[in-house]
């Protein structure tokens, strides 16, 4: 982990954790920026561990949390996936572009499967922020979510450097039709402290799966972390479908 996302990961937790998940949060950071960073880490299943080794966390997409999560997708789809993510992260994007697009057509849009978007925000403030508009936006405007979060990923840029502070994000969310950019502007400075309070809890919930970097994929009891291709992805899918 480079000095420049150490500092200011620190930083973040610092202000929004308190002194002991700031410590838990900190050494989970340095694993989830280095699979955020190019790291191909291994698929993790409910499992008695090997080898002396402790058994990964189990997960159940049934456990999961979906209370004010952006869920895409039928109410009564057959399967759900859960997906973890990174407005700032560069594989989130990645993955968006060539794996969750697709899915979306073939999977989404035809009543297979829904979607549940859950914040895992470790690269920064900015990261924060794209969090508190995206529960503004499904809060006001749900049926333009979907439009939102990839319009967001497709003006992505560097970490930290562009792209995401909140003027740019408000300018962004005018762009989208049929959404009132200061009608969510003002939702947000209404709503910060419980959006934060989400956001922290849905990191928390990540941690207690084992989650350690974005973008990560529950389906069924499997979890997958790190940028995968669709196939992989899909194959999950399919087995459940299956069921």
């Amino acid at each position: 982990m480079d000095n420049d996302h150490a500092s200011k990961s620190a930083n973040w937790f610092e202000k929004y954790g308190t002194a002991v998940s700031v410590l838990v949060g900190l050494i989970i950071l340095a694993a989830a920026v280095y699979f955020g960073h190019g790291l191909q880490p291994t698929t993790q299943q409910a499992s008695t561990g090997t080898n002396g080794q402790p058994a990964s966390p189990a997960v159940d997409i049934k456990n999961v949390k979906t209370q004010g999560d952006p869920i895409v997708g039928n109410a009564n789809a057959p399967v759900e996936m859960a997906l973890f993510f990174d407005y700032q992260c560069p594989y989130c994007k990645q993955f968006d572009q060539t794996v969750l697009s697709q899915i979306y057509t073939n999977y989404v849009q035809t009543g297979k499967v829904k979607v549940v978007f859950k914040d895992f925000d470790f690269i920064g403030p900015d990261s924060l922020v794209a969090s508190e508009y995206e529960h503004a936006i499904w809060d006001l405007y749900p049926d333009k979510f979907y439009a939102w979060y990839t319009a967001m990923f497709a003006a992505q840029d560097e970490e930290n450097k562009g792209f995401g502070d909140e003027a740019s994000i408000q300018k962004l969310t005018a762009t989208v039709s049929g959404i009132d950019a200061a009608k969510v502007a003002a939702q947000v400075k209404a709503k910060k402290a419980e959006y934060d309070a989400a956001t922290q809890a849905t990191f928390t919930e990540a941690q207690g799966y084992g989650i350690q970097g974005t973008p990560s994929v529950i389906v069924g009891t499997t979890l997958l972390q790190g940028m995968k291709d669709y196939a992989t992805v899909t194959a999950l899918l399919d087995a459940q479908l299956k069921k």
